[in-house]
């Protein structure tokens, strides 16, 4: 009695048993073709079809503009649109900011109104405001040996040496003399100098003129807007040569001195200088002294 067939040796034959695919003609049954197989012939055969396909249709997919007609697939134009909006949008944003605080400083210089503990620190150390990198072109003796002293303590502040430094010089708006001083306490951020009727008006440095009107309680008056967040005011002038986005150089003439507005009480200049919306004592950086 023959044993039964193990189950191994039975997948192999069938595996490995020979088939015979012929081609026939259809009038003639004459043979015309014919293929030798077995049934792992034809597995691996269909596999590798298979296989063929599907990665030639990945690759159609993934390296070719097909792939744009896939339904919820994004085109390669519509993700760089995406981030040429979201760039633009960074921008925007960033120049939306920057004309808030260049809005909120020009309303500060037009109405003189600023928060008391803005300057709270300012009013108790006035060397403590940022002067944005200004060179004073003319500096009393006390005032060099000051500022001689706190750069020779700066050597060896990390905070210090981690910022540049930057050389600004600001020219004289006009020369005389000053009537009323710098004087926060009073509200009083500027320095009234006094001055022959039509005297010439000049711009301290090289700016763009951001404000050019008349207004009812000062008069003429015409803002610049100069390097590091730096803007200078001249106000109760008779006369402006400038108006609003026009370029200016230093020492160029922007105006001529008068005595227009409510506030005004006679012919004089009324100059001041803000540094990223807080005010400055001009007397810091420029001399007015006709000497």
């Amino acid at each position: 009695m023959e044993k039964p067939e193990s189950r191994k040796k039975w997948l192999k034959r069938k595996l490995l048993s020979r088939y015979r695919l012929v081609i026939l003609n259809e009038e003639s049954f004459e043979e015309q073709l014919y293929f030798r197989l077995t049934r792992l012939n034809v597995i691996i055969i269909t596999t590798f079809i298979f296989s063929l396909l599907f990665s030639g249709t990945i690759a159609l997919v993934a390296y070719t503009p097909i792939k744009e007609y896939i339904p919820g697939y994004a085109s390669t134009k519509m993700r760089k649109q995406a981030i040429e909006n979201a760039l633009r949008l960074d921008s925007l944003l960033v120049a939306h900011q920057q004309s808030n605080r260049q809005l909120g400083a020009i309303r500060n210089v037009l109405t003189g109104k600023v928060q008391l503990d803005e300057l709270e620190e300012s009013l108790i150390n006035p060397d403590s405001q940022n002067t944005g990198g200004l060179i004073i072109s003319k500096r009393s003796k006390q005032d060099s040996l000051l500022r001689s002293l706190v750069e020779q303590e700066d050597k060896y502040s990390v905070v210090a040496n981690s910022t540049s430094k930057v050389d600004f010089v600001l020219y004289p708006p006009a020369l005389g003399n000053i009537s009323q001083p710098y004087d926060p306490v009073n509200k009083h951020y500027a320095v009234d100098i006094v001055l022959n009727e039509n005297a010439p008006i000049k711009a301290v440095a090289e700016g763009t003129v951001i404000f050019s009107e008349y207004t009812a309680e000062t008069g003429y008056v015409i803002i610049l807007e100069h390097s590091y967040g730096l803007l200078s005011v001249y106000k109760h002038n008779a006369d402006l040569s400038k108006t609003q986005g026009e370029t200016v150089e230093a020492g160029e003439v922007i105006a001529t001195a008068g005595n227009t507005g409510e506030f005004s009480t006679g012919y004089h200049l009324h100059f001041e200088l803000w540094s990223d919306g807080f005010p400055m004592d001009p007397q810091n950086f420029i001399d007015f002294s006709q000497n």
